[in-house]
């Protein structure tokens, strides 16, 4: 059974609203540690108007995760990824995903804990590699037109970017004074400019 969208349920409870708790409660003891008893004493609901919503905790997993993988995919079909030169291109895609990061901050949080100990995590960390690949041929096709210095391989560049990227999830915290706009200039500020190929390099 897939869940697509909200169904009506008790008053108060959607699954939106579900899946705000359930999320909280994974980054807080670990999806396995929780148990769909304690989400339910968090909503203040049964375990059966939680099954109103969805069949399992495994598909509140899947849906948490791939709310934060589809919106970073959304960012690479946007005009801005896909013309004008890569490099621009490489950081629409580096803004936006932070950009996503500030929007959905717990829901990319959990992404990022994924291991690999079930299918559906297998099934997120696949997408998280093919978003990797993406990334990874926007540094080879900025390198190619001569706006990436040469000498790093394009792959150890979208880790360092996207470490970078990652690593917010530790520290930033919404409304702390720091826009999600703000906190792009600044990263793109950082890192873009030990990126950026010297004017006459390798030219």
């Amino acid at each position: 059974m897939t869940v697509t969208g909200p169904r009506r349920g008790r008053p108060g409870h959607n699954l939106d609203s579900l899946l705000d708790v359930a999320v909280a409660a994974f980054n807080e003891r670990g999806y396995e540690a929780t148990s769909m008893e304690e989400l339910a004493a968090r909503l203040g609901v049964t375990k059966s108007a939680i099954y109103h919503h969805v069949p399992s905790k495994v598909e509140l997993l899947r849906l948490a995760v791939d709310r934060a993988l589809d919106a970073l995919f959304a960012v690479t079909r946007e005009p801005g990824a896909t013309t004008g030169p890569a490099i621009d291109r490489l950081e629409h895609v580096v803004r936006g995903s932070v950009r996503v990061l500030a929007a959905e901050l717990p829901f990319v949080t959990l992404l990022l804990r994924l291991r690999g100990n079930s299918a559906v995590e297998d099934t997120a960390l696949q997408r998280r590699r093919e978003f990797d690949r993406i990334v990874t041929d926007l540094v080879r096709a900025a390198e190619a037109e001569g706006d990436v210095r040469p000498d790093v391989d394009p792959a150890v560049t979208s880790r360092l970017l996207f470490g970078a990227v990652n690593s917010l999830t530790e520290w930033y915290r919404p409304g702390g004074g720091l826009t999600p706009d703000d906190l792009a200039d600044a990263l793109v500020a950082t890192t873009f400019t030990g990126l950026r190929a010297r004017p006459g390099a390798g030219r």
